[in-house]
């Protein structure tokens, strides 16, 4: 019996009950992703720690009036659960990281699988969006491992989504094939419009440096 009648009499659509294949150069970049995510929040997390230990303790991602990670950690938008943010980034970047492991091991992992992840990583990266806003416009400070998060999350969802929603032939519609072709072309826009913010927001400190 073929696959393909195996995966209709058990009612799962083309491709769920083999599992999704992941390009190499994807499974690597979910695996890298997630551990520099991971070091991020881990960073984060030990930073944050220090400086309640230690009122006095001056964080080490503090460099210039703008780039200053202690001045992000000491607001509310820092724990916005009750909890240090980067504790949910060690919970999430784990996950992200055994996916890594397991696509670059070949492992073939279900498409239901795969949506659920991009469910999860868009949801990270509208908490991101929400946390540029906040750094450039209410606390007006960037946080250096903040932002390593932030390119990391972006380009996870665009990575993790495709895995899910692949377009093939006769499957998914127009819109949905000229998102995945463009897909990197977005991309690049977005980080050119963060990098805009990031310029126009703080020019006035940018522009003593020249």
């Amino acid at each position: 019996m073929s696959a393909e009648p195996a995966e209709r009499s058990s009612g799962l659509a083309p491709g769920e009950a083999s599992g999704v294949h992941v390009p190499a150069l994807s499974a690597w970049w979910v695996l890298i992703a997630g551990v520099l995510g991971l070091l991020a929040s881990g960073a984060l997390t030990v930073e944050k720690i220090r400086s309640l230990l230690d009122p006095t303790y001056v964080p080490v991602c503090n460099i210039n009036p703008i780039v200053s990670c202690g001045s992000v950690m000491s607001t509310p938008q820092a724990s916005i659960l009750g909890f240090p943010n980067p504790l949910v980034g060690i919970a999430s970047f784990t996950v992200v990281v055994v996916t890594g492991v397991l696509s670059v091991a070949k492992v073939p992992l279900p498409r239901w699988y795969w949506h659920g992840l991009t469910v999860g990583m868009l949801t990270g990266a509208l908490f991101v969006h929400w946390l540029i806003f906040q750094s450039l416009y209410r606390i007006g400070s960037l946080c250096p491992y903040c932002m390593v998060i932030w390119a990391i999350t972006v380009t996870l969802l665009v990575v993790v989504a495709s895995m899910a929603f692949r377009p093939t032939d006769g499957q998914n519609g127009v819109t949905a094939r000229l998102l995945f072709q463009w897909r990197w072309s977005l991309v690049v826009l977005w980080f050119t419009a963060v990098f805009l913010l990031i310029m126009i927001r703080f020019w006035n400190y940018w522009a003593t440096l020249i």
